[in-house]
């Protein structure tokens, strides 16, 4: 073995070390400048180490630098590999008593409010909820909507549209002072859903205090919501693996995407790096999750079915 092929070696070693513990502790990485807020929502590219490292093991043709890149490849199996097996192999069958939620942020100022809203009606949504209204956004979307999805309800920036009816409705502050979130119970003719709809704080790497507040009172409320089926949807501004969001997903579950992967959604072009919108729930079947094109945001809007309770198949 050359000097060379020796040197390429020890890098393989130590870029397999770094990538391992990355993959393995990022949630241990001490929030210090924001430092964590970018890890945490970057631990799914730290698999794209992977490939660069095996090429380095080729090229110093040494066995034992191959045997070093098994070691991240393994970490980010166990890691991630569970989020990007395709619901579509596992999914219950569809029944006639379904539900299909549509979530999109449509982003303020772009004035698609209501193309969004037509194209997600016209892929068989159920309920619609939107984010980024603007002054006027939610007026427009009810009168576009209105012989289809004739019960609706607003708060803010965030509103709901639906073909059912709703009630118990309330806006949620959720620690901020302002109002970025609601919930409502969708009345089925096979049950109620109750409805959480959230744009949660924006986050940046040195400011992201309001999400942290919101996503952890949001979750509290969830923890304490005893009703027997709940989804949850909306922008939250953080990916799945950002430590702020893990508190959600100890009281909801996401699905994974039909056709697997992660379902990225942000930004909409030229391709989504980020999941920051999600759909979760608690007491139902979820029988398909995607995330589609809709309108001219720069994020792509997230649908999922579910089964009713008491539906059959």
């Amino acid at each position: 073995m050359s000097l060379g092929q020796r040197q390429l070696r020890a890098l393989v070693l130590f870029g397999a070390l770094v990538t391992t513990l990355l993959l393995v502790f990022y949630p241990r990485v001490p929030d210090i400048m924001g430092l964590a807020l970018l890890v945490d929502n970057a631990a799914p590219w730290f698999g794209v180490a992977v490939p660069v490292l095996l090429l380095m093991a080729l090229l110093s043709r040494s066995r034992s630098a191959i045997v070093f890149v098994l070691v991240p490849a393994i970490a980010w199996l166990v890691g991630f590999g569970a989020a990007i097996i395709p619901l579509s192999w596992t999914a219950p069958a569809a029944t006639v008593n379904s539900l299909t939620v549509s979530s999109q942020n449509i982003k303020a100022g772009s004035g698609s409010a209501v193309e969004s809203a037509r194209e997600l009606a016209s892929m068989g949504s159920d309920v619609i909820a939107l984010q980024e209204l603007d002054a006027g956004g939610a007026l427009r979307v009810t009168s576009a909507l209105r012989t289809k999805y004739p019960y609706h309800f607003d708060v803010g920036t965030v509103g709901v549209w639906s073909k059912y009816p709703l009630s118990q409705s309330q806006s949620l502050d959720l620690g901020l002072g302002w109002k970025r979130a609601l919930t409502t119970q969708v009345e089925t003719k096979n049950g109620s859903v109750r409805l959480y709809a959230i744009h949660a704080a924006s986050a940046r790497q040195n400011d992201h205090g309001n999400r942290d507040e919101m996503l952890a009172q949001l979750a509290s409320t969830l923890r304490s919501d005893k009703s027997p089926a709940v989804i949850a949807v909306g922008d939250f501004n953080a990916t799945s693996t950002d430590r702020a969001f893990v508190p959600l997903t100890e009281t909801l579950d996401e699905p994974n995407q039909d056709q697997g992967m992660f379902g990225f959604t942000w930004p909409n072009e030229p391709f989504g790096f980020m999941r920051l919108d999600h759909v979760m729930q608690r007491g139902l079947e979820v029988t398909s999750n995607s995330v589609v094109p809709a309108g001219q945001s720069d994020h792509r809007a997230v649908r999922a079915t579910f089964n009713l309770p008491g539906s059959t198949h």
